[in-house]
């Protein structure tokens, strides 16, 4: 069992190690810090099932490290929810296969509504229907599920929150995001208290 669990972990060890690291990071930082940062939007990530829950993490993580952000989930979208969408946001969808019908579904309405909203795109395969559809797309690698059925979403979901991390430390070292910026959005907890305690000794 020991053995097996050593496995699983330098299987998912493996998956981060080799995620393509290419220019369409700097590129969605900088349309994130444009729309966000400079006209006043904010990031809104949307994806189904699993890769819908990484995507609302990212959301908030984005948003306690200054970067207002908020997950809109793709079939709510449909019946109202589509409202959230301001001009000068940014959406961001995650899909493995980049085939999602609901988040496909979701561009199209974004563009009947705000044609010029930027969309990124996480996905596994560069020539999928969202990646087509997306003004950047981020490549996961495609790395293999450790799910001994090859089909429950766990080595992929790992790799969607570390390139959600990547872009959250991006932004935050292009916002110069401070200690006491942290303990502005985020006073409650032991979190709350340790970026006070931080900012207290940096003064």
């Amino acid at each position: 069992m020991e053995d097996k669990i050593r496995q699983i972990f330098d299987s998912e060890a493996s998956a981060i190690r080799t995620i393509p690291v290419t220019g369409d990071y700097i590129k969605a930082i900088e349309i994130i810090y444009s729309n966000v940062h400079q006209k006043r939007g904010k990031l809104v990530t949307s994806g189904m099932g699993k890769a819908g829950q990484v995507a609302h993490n990212i959301a908030t993580t984005f948003s306690s490290t200054g970067t207002p952000s908020v997950f809109l989930h793709p079939s709510e979208a449909q019946h109202g929810d589509l409202g959230i969408l301001q001009k000068n946001d940014v959406l961001l969808a995650i899909s493995n296969s980049g085939k999602t019908r609901e988040l496909i579904e979701l561009i199209d309405l974004k563009n009947n509504l705000y044609p010029e909203i930027p969309v990124i795109v996480i996905t596994s395969d560069p020539n999928s229907p969202l990646g087509l559809k997306s003004d950047c797309h981020i490549l996961t690698g495609a790395p293999e599920e450790v799910c001994p059925l090859g089909l429950t979403p766990t080595t992929s979901t790992t790799v969607f929150m570390v390139i959600g991390d990547a872009l959250v430390v991006l932004m935050m070292e292009k916002i110069g995001f401070s200690a006491e910026d942290y303990a502005k959005r985020h006073h409650g907890g032991y979190l709350g208290a340790k970026s006070r305690d931080k900012f207290a000794k940096i003064k």
